[in-house]
């Protein structure tokens, strides 16, 4: 069997870019499916479903490149007409389902490996080349966007593969052509059709298609960017509380080892009463009272793991206190107290630094804290799967009320 293609059959080359497309995209879908499905109760569990998206995600990377391959492939060969071109509407629609398939193959795993590089989270690629893609910032509004591309573009897909199995049915079972098995190993007695007109109208089809996926998908809102905030919105803000000092910016991030990889994530809503002086009173500077909104985490591609039940239990505990005095240190200040999380309280010292310019005060704050000592991941007893330290950082700029 040639390698090549000639007008009448597919040569050894395509024919193996084909099975081993089909064979790498018919693995990739139910691996992301049940992947998606699988509980994370425990650190078997949570293991297991990070293995399941790790070879989801390293089959498509697999997939994504076998198609380019193929592509390019198939732009230096002859392509074997059809065998029932003289059927224009069937002809137009094998030709439209051939385009979505190829557009499909690249842009499936292209947006899956965005998303991918975008978030922080576990289930890494297997493969030595990193994880990130260039010029992919992380960032979770471009991470859930391309999310939900990945996911309209893979019904798109499946349809194109359902379409384009049922029209090689159809030409074995009803037509009784050498259509499908012009695609088999060996050779076979296709007899050489007639040339065909070329049109531009498959390609204008299948793009329109993509188009309309897109809207529909947009207007069903699955294509939302806000996925983290709008959680945080469903859940009541935090009323600002009274404070000599009152806060204009700032961030309380927290990071941790999953798997291996760091992954980090910030809390969006969060309050903070200081009374703070330059002069200490009886060894004192002040006293701080913060709250933190649970619900306002995003943490990467496990933000629904981590307010889950075993983890920060966001329903049964939605916030989180922290009630400290503010106290000279070595260097700089530090604030002693009681951290109250999940229903848990554990004294905290959190030494920060603090610059002073008249009525503006910059701080800047890092501990670490021990998951377990809050019954966070009860279940997760070694580090196998999740680390023990969860680091915050802390930054601030407030000015004097």
């Amino acid at each position: 069997m040639p390698a090549s293609n000639t007008h009448s059959q597919y040569g050894s080359v395509a024919k193996t870019f084909h099975w081993l497309t089909a064979l790498l995209i018919l693995t990739a879908i139910p691996l992301g499916f049940f992947a998606e499905k699988a509980p994370f109760a425990d650190s078997e569990q949570l293991a297991f479903k990070a293995l399941l998206f790790s070879l989801h995600k390293t089959v498509g990377v697999a997939a994504f490149f076998t198609a380019l391959l193929r592509i390019i492939w198939a732009m230096t060969q002859t392509r074997p007409g059809l065998l029932n071109s003289e059927n224009r509407l069937e002809a137009f629609g094998a030709h439209t389902a051939h385009w979505l398939l190829y557009g499909s193959m690249l842009m499936v795993p292209l947006t899956g490996w965005i998303h991918h590089s975008a978030t922080t989270g576990f289930a890494p690629i297997f493969w030595p080349f990193g994880q990130n893609l260039p010029f992919v910032p992380k960032n979770e509004a471009l991470s859930e966007l391309f999310s939900g591309l990945h996911f309209i573009f893979i019904i798109v897909l499946v349809l194109s593969i359902l379409a384009h199995v049922g029209g090689a049915l159809k030409h074995f079972v009803i037509d009784r052509d050498q259509t499908l098995q012009r695609m088999l190993p060996g050779r076979n007695s296709a007899p050489t059709p007639d040339p065909e007109a070329h049109s531009r109208l498959p390609q204008i089809a299948a793009v329109t298609t993509w188009a309309l996926a897109l809207i529909i998908g947009g207007a069903a809102g699955i294509l939302s960017t806000g996925a983290g905030h709008d959680r945080a919105s469903n859940a009541p803000a935090l009323a600002a509380a009274p404070s000599e000092w009152v806060v204009q910016e700032g961030q309380v991030s927290i990071s941790v080892v999953q798997f291996g990889s760091d992954v980090t994530g910030s809390f969006a809503d969060w309050t903070a009463a200081i009374a703070f002086d330059e002069t200490a009173t009886n060894g004192k500077h002040g006293e701080v009272e913060a709250t933190i909104a649970i619900t306002s985490l995003t943490l990467g591609s496990v933000t629904d793991q981590a307010l889950g039940g075993d983890f920060l239990d966001a329903t049964g505990f939605p916030t989180a206190t922290f009630k400290a005095d503010l106290l000279p240190a070595e260097n700089g200040y530090v604030a002693s107290g009681t951290l109250t999380l999940k229903g848990a309280s554990q004294p905290l010292d959190l030494p920060f630094s603090l610059e002073l310019e008249g009525d503006t005060a910059r701080m800047s704050a890092s501990t670490t804290l021990q998951r377990l000592d809050f019954g966070i991941g009860a279940t997760m007893p070694d580090e196998s799967s999740l680390g023990f330290p969860v680091k915050v950082d802390i930054t601030l700029t407030a000015t004097r009320g």
